[in-house]
């Protein structure tokens, strides 16, 4: 090729990268994804309703009820007087806009309001993503900007004495019903403040409400909850978003209501309906660095309660050590998560924790403290499909030389395999062995169906 003809192609090249639209960052098509054409109304509206309200707003003897009515009322008085013209559906989706704005979180309350959402995640003011049946998906919604995002954020933290600001840039909270909230705002987060909130649901799910989804299977739960009222120690073992919490509420449920319970959790989620309930919240440190309470205080500070049961929302940290000594040291029946892909790997894990308390210990009397603290792991997973399952039960058996012995009890049967919607057929089946704990479960008075443990071949023999 001669040199005229690679300048001419050169030229081209030039002249066809000028043509192309320049790259928008991601930021940036976030923040262009969604215009909202009522924005300048609402803003006036919202305006409006605060000049006339004013300290109402904030007056502590109000009741949230008689708070929603007065301020409904006088925004449709605002509304009638503004000279924009909007149809009747337009008139009615600013005023409910601008009423959660007020009363709630703003562009958030629609999907916290709707029950078949069980998360909520907001990246940046122009980017909210919702789970529906284990599924994310993008939705319409959005803020104006970040200082809108920034706003709700501090409404939600600030209700429970928490803060967020560029010298702690991350926290964790919870709505009043006990949704779950973490917040990141820059400069941790790059492009904007990010928010998720894992709802819970108002009406709390029971035993029935499991088997009924498929999480797990009857003669599970009736081993489970044999184990809970027998006071062995449970740790239900997943991964994040695997239903953890929520089979730790089922369980906490087949507690004895004549017990003195004490939960332990980094924000309050736990919802026990026994009456003699005591509920502990870790605190973070203030904005000098100090007053932090860590769970592992939370569980040596515990220890003087005189509890029956001690239930940890999670151990995350030198916290395992504490909880393991409680175990072993005449508080039976506690019951904890952990984040962890099996029931080994669980094991594994809280070696590690252990390790974190600052304690040198040799591994062999680390896996001695397990081993004997240690009854049943529950693990959980959340599946391809998006549903959540338990897929092992399993027992800590024991020390075989320096190994922790387990044996599976029940495991998901993955062989069934999928529907033509992509849903798991399996469900949780026995492997035919019999727990070594069941003699203990007989001293406390507390019997399980031998049938459980049979394989369904076994089952339809003796049938």
């Amino acid at each position: 090729m001669s040199l005229a003809e690679r300048l001419a192609q050169a030229k081209r090249t030039d002249e066809d990268a000028s043509s192309r639209p320049s790259p928008v960052a991601p930021a940036e098509r976030r923040r262009n994804r969604s215009t909202d054409p009522f924005a300048t109304v609402k803003r006036s509206v919202h305006q409006a309703l605060l000049d006339s309200l004013g300290p109402k707003l904030y007056d502590a003897d109000l009741s949230p009820a008689d708070l929603e009515h007065k301020v409904r009322q006088t925004l449709l008085q605002v509304l009638a007087q503004d000279e924009t013209p909007l149809t009747a559906t337009d008139r009615t989706r600013v005023a409910q806009e601008v009423a959660d704005e007020i009363l709630g979180y703003g562009p958030l309350e629609p999907y916290l309001r709707d029950p078949e959402i069980s998360e909520v995640m907001v990246n940046g003011p122009g980017q909210i993503f919702v789970e529906r049946a284990g599924k994310i998906s993008a939705v319409d919604g959005a803020f104006a900007d970040d200082v809108h995002l920034r706003r709700t954020i501090d409404k939600i933290v600030g209700r429970i004495g928490r803060r967020v600001d560029e010298s702690s840039p991350m926290v964790d909270a919870r709505l009043p019903d006990g949704s779950r909230v973490n917040a990141v705002i820059p400069p941790i987060a790059l492009d904007g403040s990010m928010l998720t909130i894992r709802k819970f649901a108002t009406d709390p799910y029971g035993a029935e409400d499991l088997i009924a989804f498929g999480t797990m299977t009857r003669p599970v739960f009736e081993l489970i909850d044999a184990c809970v009222r027998g006071r062995l120690n449970v740790i239900i073992s997943g991964g994040t978003g695997s239903g953890k919490t929520t089979t730790l509420n089922v369980l906490s449920a087949s507690i004895p209501a004549d017990e003195r319970i004490v939960t332990i959790e980094d924000a309050a989620e736990l919802q026990l309906h026994q009456e003699h309930v005591l509920r502990l919240e870790s605190r973070p440190p203030n904005i000098e660095g100090r007053g932090q309470v860590t769970i592992r205080d939370l569980v040596r500070n515990s220890l003087r309660m005189r509890p029956d049961r001690i239930v940890v929302g999670e151990v995350r940290d030198g916290a395992a050590l504490d909880m393991l000594q409680a175990m072993n040291t005449g508080h039976d029946g506690s019951i904890t998560t952990v984040h962890s892909n099996s029931p080994r790997d669980t094991l594994s894990r809280l070696e590690t924790m252990v390790l974190m308390a600052g304690i040198e210990l040799p591994v062999r009397a680390i896996r001695e403290q397990v081993a004997s603290a240690l009854d049943l792991i529950v693990h959980q997973e959340r599946l391809r499909d998006g549903t959540r399952r338990l897929v092992k039960v399993t027992e800590v058996v024991g020390m075989e030389g320096d190994i922790i012995t387990l044996q599976d009890l029940f495991e998901f049967d993955f062989k069934a395999g999928q529907d033509d919607r992509g849903r798991f057929q399996g469900s949780l089946k026995s492997t035919g062995l019999r727990p070594k704990f069941l003699d203990r479960l007989g001293d406390a008075g507390v019997t399980v169906p031998v049938g459980i443990f049979m394989f369904d071949d076994d089952i339809r023999r003796a049938g």
